[in-house]
């Protein structure tokens, strides 16, 4: 800089008269433009510059000027001109340079806390209809937390609990209607709703299901009271079940192989489990496995809170629960349940073959009176009081289950703001509206969300925000039946919904209690998840936003945080079935679980009491994570999707698999073809996240690169058939093609099976070359496949291995 205004000086030296020529502003009609003024300077005083408008005048004639009788050259008054224009074009470049940087960093979505994660401020569009002017993610922040908090949260959870919401009732027909009515008040560019026609099961009231003694002789002894003979198990087997009953604690498949080596008899047996830690659907899956004739399922204090300040479960109060491995009509597998459609002779083969039941903890406790045999393991017993808890076996029990299928209508309520650049591309948000009792934490509180979420962003709409993708609100009808609304939406519009569904956000079950927040997420979204926990403030640590409560218990967040989804979400299918990246969230209790889940006790006085009155600060604070994610998903220019969390999730699972490396060396097998697959999608991602950290907004390479964020939708197995194998999802979904599964073989290579810890495989199978390699095949090919997607030109891509 000291270099250039030598230079100037200099110039100003060689200039033949010590006038400079400046410019004034021009007052009057002629405002904007500049005039010449002489003004006369002492050699080295500094320049003055002005920098606005200006109009170059070329040199006046002669004699225009009295008392100034020196011709100028015209050579002179392009010297005298030059340190202008020098300074001027330095000017313009360097604000040129200065707007193309602000620009690119508007653009580079990885700008940030990690992959395609933007700044704050760095996004903007448009407040057309509202006069605002350009609208930054601050701005828009600020406005979502201005219209949310205008509305009625709790009051609408406390409505939505008083009504009946049984699935295809009448009642549920009328509250179809009032949310039509609702959204037809709110500025959205499409409402609609979707019918299907599915088997759903109930109890015969007329023919309730029993349970009685049986003496050695086959006799029906004392019948034991089911107290509620509205509560029972959807899509258990029916009619009747014999056998010795046995204790089998949660009824995992450890638990019964812990029997089976005590000496247990579990073939012919009645199990009875403990509600928890696995779905109702899975202990009678793997009850089953191992032969057992029928399940009964009951409620242990053990497993819900100690605190004497919270309320508790009713000790006559059982639990309700579908047992339908799997999710949809079970009675139309692969195929959505709409009217007049010809379906197939088939049932799903999650639907199981034995009889199960739910039974309370009264009712428990007079079967464990009964048992014999060895004592039941310390952490095997509860908190029933007077219970010896022993494993059994105990004397024969007969069970008969009389629930009926009834073909049933169920309405799926849909409500979309188009976006303005990518219309056809949906980010998905919905909840479960229906429940089997009051369900005021089942589906009351999504419910109530969801609504005061249309009613906050048409608010937005209506002051300038526009969603750069189409923003897509549902209410589905028939979850508590396995998602079934949910899931026949997407086997109708699979083949569309896989390219143009981008994300699902689920609302069920998010607020469970106060003391602990979980994201069930697809590795895909635990970057955008970190970045707006930063956002949302506690609602229970005044002072701290949520992501530094909970690395105050722990400093690696996303351990304390995340966790798998589980295939009784909604959100399960969207990502094992569907290939679309999906999040469900919940606040919990610190260390047990909601006690009135799927129970007639789960109601607002009992959820309020359980949270000790912060309900409402809870419930917003999931409408704020929510909202605020919808806001970047729909805005942000590309999916901020960090494809790269994979690679740890390969890294991590491919790991467990080193322990078997010599057994399989022993047999002449490897895994080398599942780690150079690994390998290439590690190096895939890595590579296009450089190329999109240093790539343009406008480039439009970028663009279809950024198809390869259907890396979701590649995870699914295309070797498998979705008839047969519904979940396709190589890390969380249900078949031989899975990495589980892989896994759980590998087991057998030094055991009979007993380590195996899912139902993935059948007790009593040995290790397998021939279906070894038949999995590994099919687990390489799928990951390989996902690596090259995100490789991009066939050209890049090297498949030798």
């Amino acid at each position: 800089m000291e270099q250039l205004w030598g230079l100037l000086k200099r110039g100003q030296q060689w200039s033949p008269r010590p006038s400079q020529t400046i410019y004034k502003r021009v007052e009057g009609p002629d405002l904007g433009h500049l005039e010449e003024e002489e003004d006369d300077w002492e050699e080295g005083a500094e320049l003055p510059v002005q920098f606005c408008p200006m109009e170059l005048k070329g040199p006046e004639p002669l004699d225009s000027r009295p008392g100034k009788s020196a011709p100028i050259p015209w050579a002179a008054v392009g010297r005298k001109a030059a340190p202008y224009l020098i300074l001027t074009a330095l000017l313009v470049f360097t604000g040129a340079f200065l707007l193309g940087y602000v620009a690119f960093r508007g653009s580079c979505q990885a700008c940030g806390d990690s992959v395609l994660v933007v700044g704050e401020d760095v996004n903007s569009e448009l407040g057309l209809d509202s006069g605002l002017g350009t609208l930054y993610w601050s701005d828009l922040r600020a406005m979502f937390l201005r219209f949310l908090g205008e509305g009625h949260l709790e009051g609408t959870i406390r409505l939505t609990s008083l009504r009946e919401r049984v699935a295809g009732s009448a009642r549920m027909a009328t509250l179809v209607q009032d949310i039509l009515d609702m959204f037809s008040r709110q500025k959205l560019d499409h409402v609609w709703t979707d019918t299907h026609y599915v088997g759903l099961q109930f109890p015969d009231l007329a023919h309730p299901n029993t349970l009685h003694w049986v003496d050695a002789t086959g006799s029906i002894q004392e019948q034991l009271p089911l107290e509620d003979p509205e509560v029972y198990c959807p899509y258990s087997a029916t009619g009747n079940a014999t056998g010795k009953l046995v204790y089998a604690h949660y009824g995992r498949q450890e638990d019964l192989q812990d029997l089976k080596s005590k000496g247990v008899e579990l073939a012919g047996s009645l199990l009875l489990v403990r509600v928890g830690i696995t779905s109702f659907a899975q202990k009678v899956a793997i009850a089953q496995n191992f032969g057992a004739q029928g399940v009964l399922i009951y409620p242990d204090p053990a497993d819900f809170s100690q605190d004497l300040h919270k309320p508790g479960l009713p000790s006559h109060q059982a639990v309700y629960g579908h047992v339908h491995l799997g999710t949809g009509d079970p009675y139309t597998p692969g195929f959505p349940s709409f009217n007049q459609t010809q379906f197939p002779p088939v049932e799903s083969s999650g639907l199981p073959s034995i009889p199960a039941q739910p039974i309370s903890a009264d009712v428990a406790v007079h079967l464990l009176r009964k048992l014999e045999g060895p004592v039941a393991p310390q952490e095997w017993k509860g908190h029933l009081s007077g219970s010896p808890y022993h494993l059994g076996p105990g004397p024969d029990l007969r069970l008969v289950v009389n629930n009926h299928r009834t073909s049933t209508p169920i309405t799926n309520i849909f409500a979309c703001i188009e976006g303005f650049a990518e219309p056809d591309h949906y980010v998905v948000i919905g909840a479960q509206r229906d429940a089997w009792g009051p369900g005021a934490a089942r589906s009351a509180v999504g419910t109530a969300i969801l609504l005061e979420l249309v009613r906050t962003f048409s608010s937005m709409v209506s002051n300038g925000f526009r969603p750069r993708r189409s923003l897509l609100f549902i209410s589905w009808d028939g979850g508590d039946f396995g998602s079934v609304g949910s899931m026949e939406w997407l086997e109708g519009y699979l083949s569309v919904l896989h390219l143009k569904a981008v994300v699902y956000v689920s609302l069920d079950n998010s607020v469970l209690g106060d003391g602990k927040f979980h994201a069930k997420t697809s590795p895909l979204l635990i970057s955008l998840i970190e970045n707006i926990l930063k956002q949302v403030d506690s609602p229970n640590h005044s002072g701290q936003t949520l992501y530094e409560q909970v690395v105050s218990n722990n400093r690696n967040w996303d351990a304390e945080v995340i966790r798998p989804l589980p295939m009784d979400s909604s959100a399960y299918s969207f990502t094992a079935f569907a290939g679309v990246p999906a999040v469900e969230f919940s606040f919990t209790e610190d260390d047990r679980v909601y006690p009135f889940l799927h129970t007639k006790e789960d109601t607002y006085e009992n959820l309020h009491k359980m949270l000790r009155g912060r309900l409402p600060a809870v419930a917003q604070a999931v409408a704020q994570l929510a909202g605020q994610l919808l806001i970047r998903l729909s805005r942000d220019h590309l999916l901020p999707l960090d494809f790269g969390r994979y690679g740890d999730v390969v890294l991590r699972h491919i790991g467990n698999f080193n322990e078997f490396s010599g057994d399989l060396k022993a047999r002449g097998l490897t895994l080398q073809w599942v780690y150079s697959a690994r390998g290439d999608y590690i190096r895939a991602a890595e590579k296009l996240r450089k190329e999109i950290y240093s790539s343009e907004q406008s480039d439009e390479r970028l663009m279809r690169m950024s198809d390869a964020m259907s890396v979701e939708f590649y995870f699914l197995s295309q070797y498998v058939s979705p008839a047969d194998s519904p979940f396709r999802h190589i890390f969380l979904g249900q078949g031989d093609h899975t990495l589980g599964a892989l896994q759980d073989h590998l087991q057998m290579l030094r055991s009979d099976g007993s380590k195996a810890n899912s139902s993935r495989l059948a007790p009593g199978l040995g290790f397998q070359e021939s279906r070894f390699r038949r999995q590994l095949a099919l687990l390489t090919w799928t990951l390989q496949g996902a690596a090259n997607a995100l490789s991009g030109d066939v050209w890049n891509i090297d498949n030798n291995f």
